[in-house]
């Protein structure tokens, strides 16, 4: 439908058609059934009932400049000034304060070598490039002792960048050795196969604090006199060896999923084993599962805060340690709303990027 102004400038309105669709998709989406509307009613309650006191802590009465933990408490709402006035810590544990561009760099670089490389703007041997290269960059930020950086031991590592290195690099090690173990579980060689099953079984039956707590505890008590692995170095590969076991089985149930005919059409026109494996099997096997995959990384994200049980500062600890501050305690739920919010930022990221992978695979 179409109207005329004065100015013979035609304006055009929402046909009717869809005003009538629009109404007809919300009634089927929120008041389906007797339930369901029920269910969307309380949910508005709830939210009206909720909404207005949140506003009010969390902006309106909240303290962005407060001087002092008492003029935030004489506010009455959220204090941001804590926030404000620790986020260095929170960001970057105990990294020396002078050093502390340093690991801000190493977790842009970290940031930007993963959205380069889920752009798919990279293929084959760039990519093992650009991550060498990140990798031994990362390093050398963080470590320094060289090229005019002053030396930093990794027990003064922490925060953000701690999480991330954990989790990226916990990732990248697990993935390749996770596809290995899911083709070995399906082997037809007995003694491999056996292995397989055996790890991945053993590492499954037990939950991620105990590998990391046994890698901290127990695994330096069966090394040779005057031999040590560094802490931050067997939580790491606590992390991809559990990791890795998790998506051994998502991979073998994508394999699973292939039709017989796939194998045999790839026999039938001579393809060595791996050249079925990877040019027909596995790109289909991991397009299937892309959804558990994604799951499993983001739990992993999210896990490596487990690693505060062996003493290691990642962002939970480091938040810990600002909140010990005599100055400026009772403020834990600003400073947990903080770093919730940085992993829901990454954990959100991670799961929008799985959606849009899905959408063009599927063109």
């Amino acid at each position: 439908m179409s109207t005329t102004t004065h100015t013979d400038q035609p304006v055009l309105l929402a046909p009717p058609r869809v005003r009538a669709k629009l109404a007809t998709r919300l009634r089927q989406c929120l008041f389906q059934s007797p339930a369901s509307a029920v269910l969307t009613i309380l949910t508005i309650w709830l939210v009206l009932m909720l909404a207005p006191p949140l506003v009010q802590w969390l902006l309106v009465k909240a303290s962005f400049q407060a001087p002092d933990a008492q003029a935030c408490r004489d506010a009455g709402g959220a204090c941001w000034a804590f926030i404000r006035e620790k986020y260095r810590l929170i960001l970057f544990g105990t990294y020396p304060h002078a050093e502390q561009w340093r690991p801000l760099l190493a977790t842009a670089l970290l940031v930007a070598s993963i959205v380069w490389t889920a752009a798919r703007r990279l293929a084959g041997l760039q990519i093992v490039g650009l991550w060498v290269f990140t990798i031994g960059a990362v390093a050398t930020l963080m470590w320094g002792g060289f090229l005019g950086l002053a030396f930093v031991e990794n027990t003064r590592w922490g925060g953000l960048p701690l999480t991330l290195i954990l989790s990226t690099f916990g990732i990248a090690f697990a993935f390749p050795i996770g596809i290995l173990l899911a083709l070995g579980r399906r082997s037809r060689m007995p003694a491999i196969k056996a292995m397989c099953v055996a790890y991945i079984e053993l590492i499954r039956g037990v939950p991620l604090i105990s590998l990391l707590f046994m890698s901290s505890v127990m695994l330096p008590l069966f090394l040779p006199e005057g031999f040590a692995i560094d802490k931050l170095l067997r939580a790491q590969l606590a992390i991809i060896f559990f990791a890795a076991a998790y998506i051994a089985e998502i991979v073998r149930g994508g394999l699973q999923a292939i039709p017989k005919g796939q194998y045999e059409g790839a026999e039938s026109i001579g393809l060595s084993y791996w050249q079925q494996t990877g040019k027909i099997v596995l790109p289909q096997a991991l397009k299937v599962v892309i959804p558990p995959l994604v799951s499993t990384f983001i739990a992993l994200f999210k896990d490596t805060s487990l690693v505060v049980i062996i003493g290691i500062f990642d962002l939970t600890q480091a938040a810990k340690a600002a909140l010990s501050d005599p100055a400026w305690t009772g403020f834990g739920v600003e400073a947990y709303l903080f770093i919730g919010l940085i992993y829901f930022i990454f954990c959100y990221s991670i799961s929008r990027y799985s959606r849009s992978l899905e959408r063009n695979l599927k063109r």
